[in-house]
């Protein structure tokens, strides 16, 4: 997984890789990220190996017609696992499974980006 933010602040396009598949992008609004920071759960152990390397995000990746919009997302914790459900303005939901190591990734790269991002719902 890679993620890219926009100039503006208002969101960032994550970039899924699996094995044996195609990636796939989305566009992540902002909102949705500090909503996420808030319930992603927080690694606890210090022997968790990082994922994978992932697939960079080009220009090609942001300037794609066809990258879904997330309206907002559903999370549900399984053992070791984060099932996420993207719903969008294209005709399909985005679902994904991330290990824990990838959850911890995303969760990173978040607060990463929490200074680049407008939180419109900030008090």
């Amino acid at each position: 997984m890679s993620m890219s933010c926009d100039k503006v602040g208002n969101l960032l396009l994550v970039k899924f890789t699996a094995q044996g598949a195609s990636d796939v992008c989305i566009q992540v609004p902002a909102n949705i990220v500090f909503w996420l920071l808030k319930h992603l759960p927080v690694n606890q152990d210090p022997r968790l190996q990082p994922p994978p390397a992932p697939s960079p995000i080009t220009q090609q990746d942001w300037d794609n017609p066809y990258t879904p919009r997330a309206q907002y997302v559903q999370c549900k914790e399984m053992p070791g696992k984060l099932r996420m459900t993207f719903v969008s303005n294209a005709k399909e939901d985005l679902v994904v499974v991330l290990d824990r190591s990838n959850v911890e990734l995303m969760r990173q790269v978040m607060i990463a980006y929490t200074k680049d991002l407008i939180d419109l719902d900030a008090q």
